[in-house]
């Protein structure tokens, strides 16, 4: 078989290693692609991988080789599964990979607007604490989670998660979910979407990308909200319209934002919540763990043994 890695730099910088795939065929691994490029380096490929790489149906009708598209990720909206499905091509997934660090992210950037520690940390490098009048000092509101009404838009793995966290912090947890009340933990109450923004002290998105959740955080959607409360995205960009939370930012309706993905990435220079001192945005490195990209790693080589062997595994366009 032959397989070819199209963007292996973001999973794999270096410190890992794609041994487990070198055992299932030639492998050809490309840091990045280009959408120039994508064609000419998968045109005798039987088995690609993928990342950010987008294959839609154009770019698959010029690959008649191809069997297998691996998506090295668990979203899989780069690729044109009807596309992939009409030509017999198999399109695979890494479920559940992440779980762990992208809850980890999902309350540092909680505590990194609750606690400040990042701020403190550069004052006392410049000595502002050595010359303080008192033995301690915050110029900063410090909030206690514990109490907090915690909001989750979403109740899948990582969701889930985010709440177990949430309730051993002590907050009071409410879900927007498609999933049954009965079959939800007791200490998860279940509400509306209006309800949740309404109620919540800290909202936090773990919902899939679609049409009905595009801009799910827009200038409505926070005139709903509490003044004082606090947004959270590490699901997907496009869930927030980030001009109208830049905008609620500056005008005092919202108390912060902090994300981990954004509508365009890499991002535009003049993002407008760049300029917004209560927005805290890291570049979605929730899933860059080491030991999430060594799972994902270990996955992507069973879902390709497992094709190979005539019984694919993660299947997302059957």
């Amino acid at each position: 078989m032959n397989i070819v890695i199209m963007d292996g730099y973001a999973s794999n910088p270096g410190d890992l290693n794609w041994d487990a795939l070198k055992q299932l065929g030639d492998v050809t691994v490309y840091p990045r692609t280009s959408d120039a490029e994508k064609v000419e380096r998968a045109k005798d490929a039987d088995i690609i991988l993928i990342n950010k790489v987008q294959m839609d149906a154009e770019t698959i009708a010029q690959l008649p080789r191809l069997k297998y598209i691996g998506v090295q990720a668990t979203g899989f909206n780069v690729v044109d599964i009807q596309a992939a499905k009409e030509r017999g091509i198999v399109v695979t997934n890494i479920p559940a990979y992440s779980t762990d660090s992208v809850a980890q992210m999902t309350f540092a950037l909680i505590l990194a607007i609750t606690n400040r520690v990042e701020h403190y940390t550069h004052e006392n490098r410049n000595d502002r604490w050595t010359y303080n009048k008192d033995f301690c000092y915050w110029d900063t509101p410090l909030m206690e989670l514990a109490g907090k009404k915690m909001g989750i838009m979403g109740l899948g793995n990582i969701g889930i998660k985010v709440a177990t966290i949430a309730r051993d912090m002590g907050m009071d947890v409410y879900a927007c979910t498609s999933k049954n009340a009965t079959d939800l933990p007791e200490w998860i109450t279940k509400v509306s979407r209006d309800g949740l923004l309404a109620t919540s002290d800290i909202l936090s998105l773990h919902c899939p990308l679609n049409d009905d959740t595009y801009h799910l955080i827009n200038d409505e959607s926070i005139k709903k909200m509490k003044p004082s409360a606090i947004l959270i995205n590490t699901g997907r960009g496009p869930l927030v319209d980030e001009e109208a939370v830049a905008k609620a930012l500056h005008e005092g309706r919202l108390a912060a934002y902090g994300a981990d993905v954004m509508s365009q990435e890499p991002p535009r220079q003049d993002n407008p919540l760049f300029r917004e001192s209560n927005a805290f945005i890291t570049p979605h490195i929730a899933w860059a763990t080491l030991e999430a990209r060594t799972r994902l790693n270990k996955q992507v080589a069973a879902n390709v043994k497992a094709f190979i062997e005539g019984n694919p595994i993660n299947v997302v366009n059957k």
